[in-house]
Parts: C-alpha cells; structure tokens; sequence
C-alpha cells in the first residue's frame, strides 16, 4: 500500500476509514482498587507512531502513553494538562509548561521539546498527518526556557488553536528524528509506558510512578498498575471474554449489545455520524442541480435506510460530524433535511425537466442515473443501507450502480468524475475543520470532493475564522446549515457504539475511554 502524503492521510482520517471519531459519552471515575484492567480491541494499531499513527486503535492506546496540553472535558471546555494555563488570539497560542513534567527515561519534557514538535508537526516537508489536525497549518513555535512557555503563531486565523492542542501526543525533542522507532515502543509523557507488544494478541502498559500532570491534576494514585489491549477481532468473542471476567472493558457495535444489556451490564454509548449524502456537484453531473439533488433525497425514506445503518439504533445527527466534545454543540441540521415525499420528488424533477417514461427519469434524451460509493470500513449494516437505497431509488425511476471505496482507493475515487453520490460521512473534532471538505478546490489541489459552491457557507464560515473559539459558534452552526438547507450535504443517521464494563468505571471522549478516569473496582 502506497504511503499517503499529510493530505491524503489527513482526508483519510476524516472520512473516518481510517481514525474513527465518537461521540463522548457520560460517566464518572468514581471508585478504587488498582490491580489490572484489560481492554478488548477490535483491531491490531498496526504502528503507535505518535505523530503518525491514524487508526482508531493506535489513538486509543496513544492516549495512554502520551499526554496533552490541554484537554476538552465533558462540556467542551478546556483543562489543563501539561499546560497549567494558555491565552490565546486568532493567530497565536501561548502555553505555560508545568515543572516535573518527565518523559518515561526520566528526562524533562520542556517548553523547547514542545515547540520543536510542533515545528516538526508544522514543516509540511515532514509529512505529518498531525497538520490541520493537531497543529493549524503555517504554524510556528518558539520557547522561552526561563519563562516555560511556548508560544504559536499562524500565518492566518486558527480560530480553535488551544482546542486543538487537545489532539497533539507530546513527545520529548529527541524522538522526533526518527518518531518511526515508536511503532511498537514508548517514549511516554504520559501516565502509562508500553513494557509489551505482541501484534495482533496483547499490548500492555505499566503505570508510570509520580505522574501528576493528568487533566485537571487527576490523581492517579487508585489508577490501574496495568492496562492490557488484547486484540480480538470477532465481537461476540469479545462479548464472552468480558462475561466470564478475562477482559473488563469492550466496544460493541451489533447484535452482542442486547445480550449484555440483558445481563444488565454496564455500558456508556457514543454516537458518531455515520450516514451521510455528499454530492457531486461537478459540471456533467445531474446531482448539480439542486432540484435534482431534493428529489433524490426526498425519494428516498431516510429514516428507513438510517435504522438498517444503524441497528435499529438511529438518532438522527444534529451536525455534520463534529465529534464530542465539541465547542460548539448547537443543531445545525434538525428541520433543514426533508422528509420523504415520493410525490414531491416526482414534482421536483418534472418541474426541471425531467420526463418519466417506461419507469424511467430522462431529460434531453439522457436517463438520470447515478454512481453511488461507499466505504468497506463501515461493515455489513451499511452496506445493507446502501443496497436499500439503491433499491428505492431505482423503484422510484434512477437507474443506480454502487461502488466501494477503501483507504487506499478513496482519494482517487473521491478526487475523479467517476461518482455521484457518495456515502460519507466526514468526521472531524472542530468545525472550522469541515471547511476544506466543503469549500475550496477539488483533489488534488484541496479535498472539496463534491466541487462544492455554497456562497452562503463561504461567507458564514469565513465570519466564523474571524471570532476566536466559542465565539464563532453561532455562525459555525448558521453555515452547516446552509449547506445542508440547500443539500450539498445530507446527514441522516448515528450510530450508537458501545463500551461495556465489568469491574471498571470511566469516563468517555472522542478517541474512547479516558486513561486518567479509568479505575478498576469489585465485580
């Protein structure tokens, strides 16, 4: 498999084929007892490069051997971590690093290390993922020893610079020559080291002694001693090995969910978009029209085609796949999607032309047919929904054909005429993150897949870069809703994924459970 330039790799982490981002969840860390806690993992992390690694796994794991600056609790505001306070503009960011903080050989984790990482993450010649993610992209660091602080400019408007430092895994300056050494090792800032790895069977942690640099200055003296991931690829085994007590903590996403919960085992859910129309509004393609895209969307019973997506568990989105936490939780998508309407559908196309004959859409002597795409990652159930839709688009008079996508195929399908209508959702952590998918050049020279051209978005957006953080909140949700009021974007449907304990409580993020909230207790 080709290696992905920062972009792609990029791309691929927020077409969530590669890191898949939930939504958090409740929970507390109450309770004692140290011990070992052992966490089923779906799949092997494949490398825990910190500044590389993009699989859902690796960064669930990372997010124990490697702290952050600053950390989004529960209700999206910022704690401290490393950092013990920051201030912040449009284009700066300035941290001051707490005294004690150690890398796992015991050398000090400075303000220096810090701003080489993040020059190292910011030189686009190093390729990093990590850019636009992590760091904001034209990002510049510089430390001062004496004061311990690290300050960050941009080059233009990073409007959440200080929430995306809770995405960055710290690592000690000397590793970033070769960060390519850490695929099955540590070099931990964290509170856990990495003392085992077995691919594709176990991976285990040891808890580092002293670590006082935890979100918010958790203690976590009752944390546990050892934290094991063991790899098991089939769900319902996991669902037994948590039963009968040889792991404590799994995720779960099908059917082996109601026989947990029957057995009244404790669990949190989180939700991530995981439906969702992006059209391509190329030149040639009917899916840029408009009326094209309501009566195709209309056709369709979303509502349907998201329960089979789903499992049966279908909330219907509230945004465009900002992950929570997330600064800014207000609806941009509730009352903005239409409703199934095969009649209106029919109106909609007649009224643009469009002349049905034989069963069949034509205009100008040409079917109305599509090229649907959808990703493998996503598993049986929405591959079933992609069928159903398939289905009732064909009945209501399109003639559809699907195609797959994979992470190695997915910007060149994406990036081609060759499609359109794609099932995607675009996963992300920040809203001012969304605005290259939607915005912008197509691939290669940007990543507005569907050459989008909302100016209501461009302009909200561009008045949302000008307002720091939650600030801008109001018109972030304002330009989601724009473009899925005029449907270059249609989400419709979460899907709930489940952690389930016994013997442990937690609390949730984005990436999974919390390290400086996980506490084993009795059961």
């Amino acid at each position: 498999m080709r290696t992905p330039t920062a972009r792609a790799a990029a791309v691929v982490a927020a077409l969530g084929l590669a890191a898949t981002g939930c939504a958090g969840g409740g929970g507390t860390s109450a309770g004692g007892g140290r011990g070992t806690v052992t966490i089923a993992v779906s799949a092997d992390p494949g490398s825990l490069d910190p500044l590389n690694a993009l699989s859902s796994t690796a960064i669930f794991m990372n997010g124990f051997g490697y702290a952050r600056l600053v950390q989004l609790g529960a209700d999206g505001t910022l704690v401290g971590g490393v950092a013990e306070r920051w201030t912040a503009g449009l284009t700066s960011a300035t941290f001051t690093i707490r005294q004690g903080v150690t890398c796992q050989d015991g050398s000090p984790l400075t303000a220096e290390d810090v701003a080489a990482e993040y020059n190292h993450i910011g030189d686009p010649r190093n390729a990093s993922p990590m850019l636009g993610l992590s760091v904001p992209f034209t990002a510049k660091a510089t430390a001062d020893p004496a004061a311990r602080t690290v300050t960050v400019k941009t080059a233009r408007p990073s409007p959440f610079i200080l929430q995306m430092a809770n995405l960055l895994p710290l690592v000690c300056r000397k590793n970033l020559a070769d960060t390519k050494a850490l695929s099955r090792t540590t070099a931990a800032s964290g509170p856990y080291r990495l003392t085992e790895a077995v691919p594709s069977d176990h991976y285990t942690y040891v808890k580092r002694p002293d670590v006082t640099w935890t979100p918010g200055g958790a203690d976590m003296s009752a944390a546990p001693d050892k934290v094991v991931f063991k790899v098991v690829t089939n769900e319902s085994t996991a669902a037994n090995l948590l039963m009968s007590g040889q792991v404590n903590l799994v995720q779960l996403n099908g059917s082996d969910r109601q026989r947990l919960e029957a057995a009244r085992v404790a669990h949190q859910g989180i939700r991530t978009v995981i439906g969702q129309w992006l059209f391509n509004e190329a030149p040639g393609h009917a899916t840029g029209d408009p009326a094209v895209r309501r009566a195709l969307v209309t056709a369709l019973d979303l509502a349907q085609v998201g329960s089979v997506a789903s499992g049966g568990r279908n909330v219907a989105p509230t945004n465009l796949g900002e992950t929570a936490p997330t600064p800014c939780p207000q609806d941009s998508v509730t009352g903005n999607v239409p409703g199934h309407d095969p009649a209106r559908a029919a109106a909609d196309l007649t009224a643009a032309g469009w002349a049905r004959s034989g069963g069949q859409w034509t205009k100008d002597g040409k079917p109305l047919q599509l090229t649907v795409t959808y990703p493998t990652t996503l598993g049986p159930r929405v591959t079933a929904a992609v069928e159903l839709a398939a289905q009732q688009w064909t009945a209501f008079g399109v003639k559809v054909a699907t195609k797959t996508v994979t992470p190695a195929t997915v910007t060149t399908v994406m990036g081609s005429d060759g499609w359109d209508v794609a099932w995607q959702p675009i996963v992300v952590n920040l809203p001012d993150q969304l605005v290259r998918f939607y915005d912008g050049p197509r691939l290669p020279k940007g990543s507005n897949f569907g050459g989008i051209d909302n100016p209501d978005y461009r302009r909200l957006s561009g008045q949302a870069m000008a307002k720091l953080g939650t600030a801008g909140c109001p018109l972030w949700t304002q330009a989601e809703s724009a473009l899925v009021k005029r449907l270059d974007v249609v989400p419709f449907a979460t899907s709930e994924e489940t952690y389930y304990g016994k013997g442990v409580t937690f609390r949730l993020d984005g990436a999974g459970p919390l390290p400086h909230t996980l506490r084993r207790t009795a059961g």
